[in-house]
């Protein structure tokens, strides 16, 4: 039988890089045990396990697809037999294809991005319900889902289907968390504008934030760790009466 760990855990998918990097970080210094999983990049994925580990937490890096149910399963059952509890769920995994406007935009392209953005994070709460929910006789639990602001901008010329997918998971937010709220879960969202993270340079401009912080109400770009530290307040008990909520992380925009 699976040893259940006293500190809670959190799990942060896309862990290895920029916002869910920052997040493991901070989690680990509030006392959380640490899972990530990763796609392609597993060095970084590594590193940050290694940065978890040296700040006197547990941590499991992991190579798993959101977009997967197989691998999101295989995901959850390694953390029930590593750790044996899941506390807060960070649906964190995204991703983004080079800015194009929508008449461009390849049905496989469209494809992927709502499997990883949209359905992703729908599987890995599904998995996280069955475990949380006092419905399954679980403890209850947080699940932290990360859209963008592109949700609300609509992203035209440069990103229009990652909008839509991260505005299809805005709409799940707002019904999953009305599903659970009596079952001691809480589900909340948050929408980071134009942070300083990697994830520019796979929509073909790196300098993005750059560019654009002129149109920042803020007249800066923001930081991974400003938004980890709006992640992790959600995740607390400071936030127990927050559920079915946005929280921007914009500079005003």
């Amino acid at each position: 039988m699976t040893e259940v760990s006293q500190a809670p855990l959190i799990l942060i998918t896309g862990g290895g890089r920029g916002v869910g990097a920052a997040t493991a970080r901070l989690a680990a210094a509030q006392g959380y045990d640490v899972a990530i999983s990763f796609v392609s990049d597993e060095a970084s994925a590594l590193v940050v396990a290694a940065e978890v580990e040296a700040a006197g937490r547990r941590a499991l890096a992991m190579r798993a697809d959101s977009a997967d149910p197989e691998q999101v399963e295989g995901l959850f059952a390694a953390i029930d037999q590593k750790f044996g509890r899941i506390d807060v769920l960070v649906n964190n995994a995204a991703v983004l294809a080079p800015q194009s406007r929508l008449e461009e935009l390849g049905f496989e392209r469209m494809r992927r991005i709502f499997a990883v953005n949209a359905i992703g994070p729908i599987l890995c709460a599904q998995q996280a319900a069955r475990r949380m929910s006092y419905r399954h006789d679980g403890r209850g639990g947080v699940v932290i889902n990360i859209s963008s602001a592109a949700a609300r901008l609509g992203s035209p010329g440069e990103y229009i289907d990652y909008a839509a997918s991260k505005g299809a998971l805005e709409t799940f937010t707002t019904g999953f968390a009305k599903e659970v709220a009596r079952e001691g879960i809480r589900v909340n969202c948050v929408r980071p504008g134009h942070i300083y993270t990697d994830m520019h340079a796979s929509g073909g401009e790196p300098g993005r934030v750059d560019r654009v912080k002129d149109t920042i109400p803020l007249g800066r770009g923001g930081q991974p760790e400003e938004v980890a530290r709006a992640i992790l307040w959600l995740a607390s008990a400071e936030a127990s009466f927050v559920t079915g909520a946005f929280l921007d992380v914009t500079g005003g925009k």
